[in-house]
């Protein structure tokens, strides 16, 4: 698709473009992730250049661990708001906040869980080495 003008672009080209499938983006759109596509005299899916952008902004949340329900949500509140980024750009930096804090959460959980795996770890080489491993 050429960026300065809005000509559609094909499913095909535009899974192409995005290194998905076509079936994701038709079962974006079953779900009520995209809109209802142009389509072509035979039937043929076409997108313009804000559903490529719309496409594109799923495919990242989606990168950064944000849920297809969760995204649904966005979506939702996105449509109902005319679909004004200034709207949706709140609800988005909430939903990130509330994500770094469950990262920082396991990352706490992760840490601990390597500490014990550690301390396990050196228990059994001690007495496959013949030691009385320190009690803990």
């Amino acid at each position: 698709m050429n960026e300065k003008n809005d000509s559609p672009i094909a499913i095909g080209e535009v899974a192409r473009q995005l290194g998905i499938t076509t079936r994701t983006i038709r079962y974006y759109e079953e779900i009520g992730l995209m809109g209802e596509p142009s389509r072509l005299e035979g039937g043929a899916r076409t997108y313009s250049r804000s559903g490529l952008l719309r496409l594109k902004f799923i495919l990242k949340l989606k990168d950064l661990g944000i849920s297809l329900k969760e995204m649904l949500q966005l979506a939702q509140f996105f449509d109902v708001n005319d679909q004004k980024f200034d709207t949706i750009t709140p609800q988005v930096v909430e939903l990130l906040d509330a994500h770094i804090g469950k990262i920082d959460e396991k990352m706490v959980n992760l840490s601990t869980l390597r500490r014990d795996i550690v301390a396990y770890r050196g228990r059994i080489v001690a007495i496959l080495q013949g030691k009385e491993p320190s009690v803990q």
